[in-house]
């Protein structure tokens, strides 16, 4: 019985661990810790203009220093020409932390979450220049340039994929 016991508890655990995934520049948020104490002045860094090329286009983001406990952000994918789509991001100081929410948008404006749901990214550890949010990571690279860190879901499994931004003056 107890061999047994050890089968199947080896084979769970097996089975969970291939599905956990860890990337070098992101962290998982665990439901065991609380979030960091965080305001928004420690992402003041994070408001701007940014360009790069990723995701086998050109990508945009804008974000607005805090304003109202929050701040906002907009992302844009170009390929070819045509936008592929858009996302609307909010950074806000909730019960003494951040949270990070995106809804995501095909380029004709249409929603692709439901109407009221929205991606979540809870804080998971600040550190001087990074900001690291379950599993998308911000990185501030000297004055001008600014990694986005995300992990997402591919027919192959998670995969970390490198948004490199450089800021336009």
């Amino acid at each position: 019985m107890k061999k047994i016991f050890l089968i199947i508890s080896i084979t769970l655990i097996s089975a969970w661990c291939i599905g956990q995934e860890n990337f070098e520049n992101t962290l998982k948020y665990s439901e065991t810790e609380a979030s960091p104490k965080a305001k928004l002045q420690d992402l003041a860094w994070i408001a701007g203009h940014w360009k790069g090329k990723a995701m086998g286009g050109e990508i945009e983001e804008v974000w607005t220093p805090a304003l109202g406990g929050s701040m906002m952000g907009s992302f844009k994918l170009v390929a070819d020409g045509k936008v592929l789509f858009y996302e609307l991001e909010t950074i806000t100081e909730e019960n003494e932390t951040l949270i990070l929410r995106i809804k995501h948008f095909s380029d004709d404006l249409k929603g692709w979450e439901e109407k009221d749901e929205t991606e979540d990214f809870k804080l998971v550890k600040l550190t001087e220049g990074a900001a690291y949010f379950d599993q998308l990571t911000f990185k501030k690279v000297g004055d001008d340039l600014l990694n986005i860190y995300i992990v997402i879901a591919t027919e192959k499994g998670e995969e970390q994929v490198l948004f490199q931004y450089k800021r336009v003056k």
